[in-house]
Formats: C-alpha cells, sequence, structure tokens
C-alpha cells in the first residue's frame, strides 16, 4: 500500500539528469524529497506537493527519499503536437498512476524502426550480464582500462528503479557511455525498447557498442531465499545474449567482506543465476590474485556450476587504478572500493576479459582458463554517487 502525505516544497537543492533533490516539510518534520520534472513537472520552493513515503518510512531501498507523486496547484503542460501515435505509444509502468508514454527504438514512429525490423544478430557482441547495479561503473572501468575507445552500451533492466534518472552513477557516466537502453517496464535511458532482447540489438545496431553491460537499475530487491530476488534476471540475461548471437560473460558477485554467508564467497544469487537460470553457456569471469581463503571459497562454490559454463581468470595489472580514476565513489551494499576490493575487482575483471573480445583486439588472450575442482531485504540502492 502507499502512505500518502501532502507537504510544502522548502528549498530546490542538488540535481542530476531527469532528477531534482527536494527539502520537503511535512507537518514539523522536514523530508528529503525527488521529483522527476518529466513525470510532475518544475517543483519549486513554495509548491505544494503529493508524496509517497512508504518506502522511505520503512527504510527500504530508495535511498533515503519520499518520491513526489504530483504537484496539484501546478500541473505541467499536456506534450507539445496533436494526439497521435508520432511522438510513440510505448507504455512503461503500465497500469499505475504515473505510466509514461514514451517512443520505443523498435516502434514505426521511430528513426530506427528499419534498422531494428532488420536487426537479427548481436554479431558475437560481448554482453556482461550483473547481479547489481553497484557493478555497473566496475564493469565499465574494466573495458576502458584495455580499450579506451571502446563503445559501451548499459542496458537496464527493470528488477530494481525503473526510471534511469534514479541513478546519479548513469548521470556522471554519461560522457563513458555510448548510451542507456531502459528495457521492459524501465524508462527514461537514451534508448526505449521493449524487451531485452530487441534492447541488445538496439545497442548493437543503433548505438554500435562494442560492448554491453545489462544490470538492473538501483534498488536490488531480495527475501533471502533461493529464488526471491530481482538478481534472476542476470541469467535470463545469458539466455538473451545467447539467443541473438552474442557472447555471455557474467559478472560474478564475489565478497570476502559480506557478513551474510549466503553471499560469502560467491553469493548464492550468482549461483543461482548462473547455476540454474542460465541454459546458455557464458565465461564466468575472476580475477588473478583473490586472498587465498576467498579463492579456495570460490573455486569449491563454483565447482558446482554446470560444464556449459567456462570458468576463466584474467590480470589485474592496471584495473584498481581503473577503478579509482572513475567519476563516481564506488559503493555496494554500504562497502566503499577499499571495503569490498574483491567485489569491484570482480567485476572490473569481467570487464577487461569483455575488452579482450572485441574484434581486433586479440580476443582472449589475455585469459586463462580456470581448472574445475572435483567432483530479508537485499538491497542495492544506487551508492554509487559522483565525487
Amino acid at each position: 500500500m502507499i502512505w500518502w502525505r501532502g507537504g510544502t516544497v522548502g528549498a530546490v537543492r542538488r540535481r542530476w539528469r531527469g532528477a531534482v533533490e527536494l527539502d520537503v516539510r511535512v507537518g514539523d518534520q522536514e523530508l528529503r524529497a525527488l521529483a522527476y520534472p518529466a513525470l510532475v513537472g518544475e517543483p519549486r520552493p513554495g509548491d505544494r506537493v503529493l508524496l509517497n513515503i512508504g518506502a522511505l518510512a520503512m527504510g527500504l531501498g530508495t535511498g533515503g527519499y519520499a518520491l513526489v507523486v504530483a504537484l496539484p496547484d501546478r500541473l505541467p503542460d499536456d506534450p507539445p503536437g496533436p494526439v497521435d501515435r508520432s511522438g510513440g505509444h510505448a507504455v512503461k509502468a503500465r497500469y499505475t498512476p504515473l505510466q509514461p508514454i514514451l517512443l520505443a527504438v523498435e516502434e514505426e514512429a521511430s528513426p530506427h524502426h528499419e534498422v531494428m525490423a532488420a536487426a537479427e544478430s548481436l554479431d558475437e557482441l560481448p554482453v556482461v550480464t550483473a547481479d547489481l547495479h553497484s557493478a555497473v561503473p566496475a564493469i565499465l572501468a574494466g573495458v576502458l582500462a584495455d580499450r579506451p575507445d571502446a563503445r559501451v552500451a548499459y542496458l537496464m533492466t527493470d528488477g530494481g528503479a525503473l526510471p534511469a534518472w534514479f541513478s546519479r552513477t548513469l548521470d556522471a557516466l554519461s560522457g563513458s557511455l555510448a548510451g542507456v537502453v531502459t528495457v521492459g517496464q524501465a524508462f527514461g535511458g537514451d534508448l526505449e525498447a521493449t524487451s531485452l532482447h530487441s534492447g541488445l540489438l538496439a545497442a548493437r545496431h543503433v548505438l554500435r557498442a562494442d560492448v554491453a553491460i545489462v544490470a538492473q537499475g538501483p534498488g536490488n530487491l531480495g527475501t533471502g531465499t533461493a529464488w526471491g530476488f530481482s538478481g534472476v534476471a542476470a541469467g535470463e540475461a545469458v539466455n538473451a545474449a545467447a539467443a541473438l548471437g552474442g557472447r555471455p560473460i557474467g559478472a560474478l558477485r564475489v565478497s570476502d567482506a559480506d557478513p551474510r554467508p549466503r553471499h560469502y564467497g560467491v553469493s548464492h544469487h550468482s549461483l543461482t543465476a548462473y547455476g540454474r537460470v542460465a541454459l546458455a553457456g557464458a565465461d564466468l569471469v575472476l580475477p588473478d590474485g583473490l586472498p587465498a581463503p576467498l579463492a579456495a571459497e570460490i573455486d569449491r562454490a563454483l565447482a558446482s556450476l554446470p560444464e556449459r559454463h567456462r570458468v576463466v581468470r584474467v590480470p589485474v595489472a592496471g584495473l584498481d587504478e581503473a577503478l579509482r580514476a572513475l567519476p563516481v565513489r564506488l559503493s555496494t551494499m554500504g562497502r566503499d572500493l577499499d571495503a569490498d576490493h574483491a567485489y569491484f575487482l570482480t567485476a572490473a575483471a569481467a570487464g577487461r576479459h569483455a575488452a579482450g573480445l572485441i574484434p581486433g583486439h586479440g580476443a582472449g588472450e589475455h585469459l586463462t582458463q580456470l581448472p574445475r575442482a572435483a567432483g530479508g531485504d537485499e538491497r542495492d540502492i544506487d551508492a554509487v554517487t559522483p565525487r
């Protein structure tokens, strides 16, 4: 259910692409709120606002924000032009009160319709899949460390935040990405796609990407059960990439800092997504030089994965420097780069492996195959913030 509140804007604070942060007075409280001007209009000090405070009140993964539902006394103007389908008719966040009507990259009114109608293959495009949004900048760092000229597209799935505008990370990385494609019910990217499959084709044939990264937006949902987590979609992304002739690469969720046993070593999220959901083979990447106890636990866990996957190890020289040079501060589950170094280094290694598979880059020369051994609420809000 929704926890409704009315309030008054006291101050307009920082902005990033697609979002504005506000101070809102609600009774004798001052709340931090977030508005998406494309949905609700441009808030100003003194405006009366209608808020949804449920996730904030419960301490869930909204980054500590109440969300602006409407400016009831000053509604935004209708979109310009006639009421027809020339500006797009793709509805996302469908049948919710704030459903936006957008131009999908595939539809007839799109300037890319003919390209998308003819697109059938990814032409061996390296596709890196990840469980958490916080892995995205680290994967990007790994790609660009070896191929600074590479065009990298990010496909944001709808397991977490639906508006791409929520992510300050994407705003900070806008100069480093070839573009953002929001797929499924997610929206607000540079391109809108109906499905992950068409989004991958758009990344390859419209954005001309050399590498695609697929991960949910901020706000991972999990329940502590084997199947009840939104990151299961990482396995489905492997299947989509393989079905379209791409090269699936799995970024493993690795940690020796997470206090929860199910996430120590290789997270059960990765083991389920890649071990049981992904029916196509993928390259699962590990960095060289992980601490010995962590490496041993990882080897034990990965020994249970199906033989269709290939576990590969890549060198890490220069990856730490690439991670520290990012224009965002890395954070996952409240832990920064130094507090969970293995997590970010593993994601960057997956990016480096993808860079090595770009045609003309000595594909795969950097890797060695790793021999197999015998035989509550889980949220990751967009804590990756601009420096």
